[in-house]
């Protein structure tokens, strides 16, 4: 079945905020603090690792300006996203959530955060990639089972800190995740080691985005940088057609 490992790990994102959320308010400001910079710090070791997939094999080998694909990606990406006004969307759709089911005493940026950092963090990485591509082609679950656990932690330590936000974030895990396995279940072949890199690296980069966001360094509006994520494996593909 190419959705069981999504229905994983939906079941487990709800299960961390929903633990998460009974823990925050009994966690003390500094201590929520320090748990989002933590988690901030690991999700910078996390989007590093995946980007530097640009330089290794098998993109590396496929052409030697492998990094300039992801880079391209990037930057025809982020101006598409600014266009779309994709980040705006999201905090959009936040705030509706917020006003139809957040509690009275909930703080409305706040909510909205949790969703939209929640929601970056759980699709964007290469684990969401290469589980679903992974479930889709052989019905194999066990790399979004491993996701699910990591989610659930991180929903845990996200909702303790901002709340039922984190929770609705499953909306967007379930399309992403549940389309890229469908559409690997349905066209298999495209899905080359090539493609896979391209999509990891350009994920990766994202990561570090959102990892910037929750250290508080600077508020990098990765959801505008989200169409890189498909021009990255159509540029791949277009390279390997030149190439071959």
């Amino acid at each position: 079945m190419p959705l069981s490992g999504t229905f994983i790990n939906v079941v487990a994102v709800v299960a961390g905020t929903l633990a998460g959320t009974l823990l925050g308010d009994r966690l003390p400001e500094r201590v929520r603090e320090t748990v989002m910079h933590a988690l901030g710090l690991v999700v910078l070791v996390v989007g590093m690792d995946a980007a530097l997939a640009a330089f290794r094999p098998p993109l590396s080998t496929l052409t030697r300006a492998s990094v300039l694909i992801v880079l391209g990606s990037v930057l025809v990406g982020g101006i598409l996203g600014e266009l779309l006004r994709i980040e705006d969307r999201l905090n959009s759709f936040g705030d509706t959530l917020k006003r139809r089911f957040a509690l009275e005493h909930e703080h409305q940026a706040r909510f909205t955060e949790g969703f939209v950092v929640a929601s970056l963090v759980f699709c964007v990485g290469p684990m969401a990639i290469l589980g679903s591509i992974e479930n889709g082609l052989t019905g194999d679950y066990q790399l979004l089972a491993i996701k699910s656990l990591l989610d659930g932690f991180a929903a845990l330590a996200f909702a303790s800190a901002l709340g039922w936000g984190v929770g609705f974030s499953v909306i967007p895990v379930f399309v992403y995740q549940g389309t890229i396995a469908i559409a690997a279940s349905a066209v298999g072949d495209a899905f080359t080691p090539e493609v896979v890199a391209g999509l990891t690296a350009t994920g990766g980069i994202l990561i570090l985005g959102i990892g910037l966001r929750l250290l508080d360094l600077r508020q990098v509006r990765v959801g505008n940088l989200l169409p890189a994520l498909l021009l990255a494996p159509v540029a791949v593909a277009i390279v390997q057609a030149v190439v071959r």
